[in-house]
């Protein structure tokens, strides 16, 4: 277990310098015996680390000369700009254009970009089908029966074995199943949230996030958001007062694709909890990071219940599934009579195979597989951009997720 923690280490530090620029595009890194020399590992943890590197798209090799930083087209590109929103509550319905593009959803002759949820190509179909089909077998009536209002006990414990990964310290009763992110967030509006009340959101946000908002008769205070580092603290310490809930999305929001720094995702909890302020977080894209480990979450820090993190299966691996799930903290009583009033159960089938997905060990065979494509297909995307749009356009560095924010 050492070994392996040694060699994410390894990886993650090395990743970072090329990333920040310690180590420049272009130039040689150290070679295999060098590295072992440098971290006093075997050939082997070397070669492994290396090879780590360049799925990850930042070294390539040269045919008897070594490892080389791949050249990164980003770097040409100047940062786009943080957003600088009014601080002001609005209740505005938003534009209409939205639904149109909603509407257009599950029509086979469109690419919506708009969505964003990963290809159908991308997905693993043939899998998914074999678990329904065991789940259908296994389950009392064939899955035709509620569910415990809790939620699938597999899944829920498949979802808190792997919050370790995010610094979190779940069990099985922490977490409630919910048809869909969506849903999830929905649930935690509802429940803490009073009409009139104000939701501070990052701008952009996800425009989904801002109809849900208003649709259940809220107002909206968007904070001014980094492309790189997330919201603005100093900001969201002013408009504390005008606020009944913040809902954030830490790690590599839509669309910017910033990512908060561990001390600033701690700050934020420890400030919010003061103030007796609920945070909701949206942990939907945390699995899709670029680098070699996956970033924290706001709930990681979260020592007084304060924070309930959510997250679904809609951006990974299944959207038509509509799994997903909450850990509500000490809110829990409220999340659970909401859901007996709204849903009373969700999807037996559906849950039990996306449980045993986790259980088997396919679901992250899965993620390493779909961030390397990710994270390739980030660098095609930044590469047009740099050769194709106008001089001067600014663009995002997400280190994960599914979105680049370009401005020309």
């Amino acid at each position: 277990m050492e070994k392996i923690f040694l060699y994410n280490e390894i990886v993650g530090r090395i990743a970072d310098q090329i990333k920040n620029g310690t180590i420049k595009s272009g130039e040689k890194l150290s070679s295999i015996r060098k590295l072992c020399e440098e971290h006093h590992i075997g050939m082997n943890t070397a070669k492994r680390v290396f090879l780590e590197l360049e799925g990850l798209s930042l070294i390539e090799s040269k045919p008897k000369s070594g490892y080389y930083v791949s050249s990164r087209p980003e770097l040409n590109l100047p940062l786009s700009q943080s957003s600088n929103p009014s601080l002001i509550a609005l209740d505005t319905e938003p534009d209409e254009i939205i639904t149109k593009v909603y509407s257009n959803m599950g029509r086979a002759d469109l690419t919506l970009f708009s969505i964003g949820v990963p290809s159908g190509d991308l997905l693993p179909f043939a899998k998914l089908k074999k678990e329904i089909i065991l789940a259908t077998r296994a389950l009392k009536g064939g899955g035709t029966e509620y569910e415990p209002l809790q939620g699938n006990l597999k899944l829920r414990r498949m979802v808190a074995a792997r919050s370790p990964a995010w610094g979190g310290n779940l069990d099985e009763g922490d977490i409630i199943t919910t048809n869909g992110g969506m849903n999830a967030l929905s649930f935690c509006l509802m429940a803490l949230a009073k009409a009139g009340d104000t939701i501070a959101v990052e701008s952009p946000c996800f425009p989904g996030t801002l109809e849900l908002i208003i649709s259940l008769g809220f107002k909206v205070l968007e904070l001014p958001t980094h492309p790189v580092t997330g919201i603005d603290i100093d900001a969201l310490k002013k408009v504390i007062p005008k606020i009944s809930i913040c809902l954030l999305v830490p790690n590599f929001n839509t669309p910017m694709g910033s990512c908060m720094p561990d001390e600033a995702k701690q700050e934020v909890v420890s400030l919010l909890a003061a103030s007796e302020i609920p945070l909701i977080e949206d942990d939907i894209y945390g699995d899709l990071y670029f680098g070699a480990s996956r970033p924290k979450c706001c709930k990681a820090y979260d020592v007084e219940g304060n924070v309930l993190w959510c997250s679904s299966v809609s951006k990974t691996l299944a959207p038509g599934f509509r799994v997903g799930w909450i850990a509500p903290g000490k809110y829990k009583a409220k999340l659970l009579k909401l859901k007996l009033i709204h849903s009373i159960s969700s999807t037996s089938l559906i849950q039990e195979a996306v449980g045993n997905f986790f259980k088997s060990g396919r679901y992250e065979n899965h993620l390493r597989k779909l961030r390397k494509t990710l994270y390739s297909n980030y660098q095609n995307y930044v590469q047009a951009i740099a050769e194709y749009f106008p001089m001067g356009t600014k663009t995002s560095r997400p280190q994960g997720g599914l979105a680049i924010w370009v401005e020309c």
